[in-house]
């Protein structure tokens, strides 16, 4: 019957909250009896140490995002209180038992005593706790409102790097906004509380001389007794009211100076403060020292130094956290799936690896750092941009590194290094000439840009001056998803091509019989795909690659020409990939005098044509390439290169090594609809062609 009961008002809240609201509103109106003042003050006073205690076992600020409105029930609740038993003391001359019991038992019947304790409770309230807090809820607010286009960009990189779904960051933003609202809400309610306490001054200063009016003019007491009489019953009256209304200005403070946390107050408060055991030990022995100055109560603080100094003494005896088994030499773990390895797997060679010195090892510990989490996240984006499935990422630790180096491995070979600064943060700026920070200047990894590690603190002014900050993580699973776009040729495997072909043999036979194995083995499909992802065109769409290169070895039988009929059959897929956001292709021309020669030069070998162009000519061509590439990208845009079909393979084999990011497309490769534009052009002149 009562969850039944419960589970009914719960799904009339709504209602149940109106009504509570109007009924507060008629307190202030209608009379009620002592009896059923008691119950509402014990209630007043069970409802603030509710409030408390949920804001002590919160571990952000927005699981208790319904406080500001709490806030303003609360003391409307109490003001309404205090209206209702200001009504019976002025009337009657009594207001209930409890607050006769607060003003004769817990002040001793002590009018000067119980004044005293109020105004002491009263400047403890707003004085210290809600003028503090207001202040924090104020600063914080407009933090926040400055912090919010930091932190939406935030998400848009994690985003736009396949590291969160769009479900996340949706989640993500809306959070933002919560928190936005929370804290701007906070900045208003606090002055409730501020109001409250001014108002229970006033309640207070009213009720006496009212009393003293009343008892004399028509109670006929003597002034002395009639000023006893109601300044004591006015006195607990205040003391009942005060003492919820410091309880929720506490609660206040502790929300609004809150963290996000994994833990509760409590917990966080023990753990970080136990962790110190040698400054809870000069604690102790301090203790012991002051008692030897005349005058101080020795045994008292030989008593309190010894137990202080105990509790040190069992804080350092304490086991430090032991790493799982499979951690205490070696991480051995994989972003996923997550297996134990043995000792024959020991001795494979690892196609992506990730060797991280010791000081990095808290971010692979599931409860401080989401480094996995990351590079899980980093096989999906891989996946969804290239379409090429990637093993898991084995995680070691290296003592050889230095403590925040790491090394990134393809098949054992080391293809990129780098380092971190935890628990310090990364902040990036796109502009030319960022405002300045502190911190400590550096180069992101993965892609070469000045940058800064900040401290954490320093986050806020950061975002607030435009900066992009990221944390040790993302650094390392960004550089990491580069590293794998660059080299996912050889990350793929030919057992990953036959696991492709099986699994479209399912769903489209058609397109793999009429290639596999009559006019190309799986080896040579192999070698078509990774000709393709040398230039990061996805083969997501495995079907159209396969019935292209049926076309193109049926016309040529040769494997470069094969390529080139997929390019085509992907050119819309490749084009998007590099269409700036009003729809254009920007690209930079190459002359034709420098086509013919290339085409002139070309030296066939076993693996096909290469580029002989001769190396003061290849030189001009470079150097102007990546001048007018370096103009192009400062404007924020990814320019390729554009030259005729014929020449494309060989183009590219010239500015492969020293512009491996620069895409080149041929004419035929740019589909109808895609309005190109030319921001450069790549020319010699006639004598240098000549030579």
């Amino acid at each position: 019957m009562p969850d039944n009961l419960l589970e009914r008002i719960g799904k009339q809240s709504d209602v149940v909250m109106a009504v509570g609201i109007i009924g507060l509103v008629g307190m202030m109106v209608i009379p009620l009896p002592a009896v059923l003042l008691d119950v509402l003050l014990t209630l007043n006073l069970g409802t603030a140490l509710c409030i408390l205690l949920v804001s002590m076992y919160v571990k952000r600020p927005l699981d208790f995002s319904v406080f500001p409105s709490m806030l303003l029930v609360a003391t409307l609740f109490r003001l309404a209180l205090n209206v209702s038993s200001t009504r019976l003391i002025l009337l009657q001359g009594s207001a209930g038992k409890v607050i006769e019991a607060f003003g004769q038992f817990v002040v001793g019947g002590d009018v000067v005593v119980g004044l005293i304790l109020f105004v002491i409770l009263v400047v403890i309230q707003f004085v210290v706790i809600t003028n503090g807090s207001g202040r924090v809820a104020e600063v914080a607010a407009r933090f926040t409102l400055d912090e919010m286009p930091g932190k939406q960009m935030s998400i848009d990189a994690d985003l736009n790097a396949g590291l969160i779904g769009e479900a996340e960051a949706k989640a993500r933003r809306r959070d933002i906004e919560r928190e936005a609202d929370f804290y701007g809400a906070m900045d208003g309610a606090s002055k409730f509380v501020r109001g409250d306490a001014i108002a229970g001054i006033i309640i207070l200063l009213v009720n006496i001389i009212g009393g003293m009016i009343i008892g004399a003019t028509r109670l006929g007491m003597p002034a002395g007794e009639a000023f006893q009489r109601f300044a004591l019953l006015t006195v607990g009256d205040g003391l009942i009211s005060q003492i919820p209304a410091l309880l929720i200005s506490t609660a206040t403070g502790l929300v609004v100076t809150r963290a996000a946390s994994e833990d509760n107050l409590g917990a966080e408060v023990s753990g970080q403060i136990t962790t110190q055991p040698r400054a809870v030990a000069i604690v102790g022995l301090m203790l012991i020292a002051f008692s030897v100055v005349p005058g101080l109560p020795t045994p008292v603080f030989v008593a309190v130094g010894a137990a202080i100094a105990s509790l040190a003494y069992y804080l350092s005896r304490r086991p430090a956290k032991e790493l799982p088994p499979d951690e205490e030499s070696d991480l051995e773990r994989a972003a996923a799936p997550e297996a134990k390895d043995s000792v024959e797997d020991l001795l494979q060679v690892d196609r992506i690896c990730i060797r991280i010195g010791y000081g990095l090892l808290a971010l692979t510990d599931p409860d401080s750092g989401d480094l996995l989490d990351r590079i899980s996240g980093v096989r999906k984006q891989i996946a969804q941009e290239l379409g090429l499935v990637i093993p898991s990422v084995r995680v070691r630790d290296d003592v050889s590194l230095g403590p925040h180096e790491y090394v990134i491995s393809v098949k054992d070979a080391e293809v990129a290094r780098g380092k971190l600064r935890p628990p310090m943060l990364l902040a990036l700026s796109s502009k030319p000439e960022p405002p300045s920070i502190p911190g400590e200047d550096t180069t992101e990894p993965a892609f070469g840009l000045p940058a800064k590690w900040i401290r954490t603190q320093d986050a806020a002014l950061a975002e607030a001056r435009g900066y992009t900050v990221v944390d040790a993580s993302t650094v390392l699973a960004t550089h990491l998803s580069e590293t794998i776009k660059q080299r996912a040729s050889d990350v793929l495997s030919r057992q990953d091509v036959q696991d492709m072909i099986d699994a479209l043999r399912e769903r489209e036979p058609a397109a793999v019989n009429d290639v596999v194995p009559d006019l190309a083995s799986v080896g040579q499909v192999q070698q078509v795909l990774r000709a393709l992802l040398d230039e990061r065109v996805p083969v997501r769409d495995f079907a159209t690659i396969l019935e292209a290169m049926a076309d193109g070895l049926r016309a040529t039988g040769n494997l470069d020409d094969a390529v080139e009929v997929c390019r085509l059959a992907l050119s819309r897929v490749i084009c998007n990939q590099y269409v700036a956001e009003d729809g254009s292709l920007k690209v930079i021309t190459i002359q034709p005098e420098i086509e013919h020669r290339c085409m002139e030069t070309a030296v066939q070998t076993t693996q096909g044509p290469v580029c002989g162009l001769e190396v003061g000519m290849a030189m001009r061509v470079l150097t102007q390439v990546r001048d007018a590439a370096e103009d192009i990208m400062q404007q924020g845009i990814q320019p390729a290169l554009l030259c005729s079909p014929q020449a494309r393979r060989l183009v590219r084999q010239l500015t492969a090594r020293d512009f491996p990011t620069i895409p080149v497309i041929s004419h035929s490769e740019v589909p109808n609809g895609i309005n190109v534009q030319v921001l450069g052009r790549i020319a010699v002149d006639a004598a240098t062609a000549a030579a």
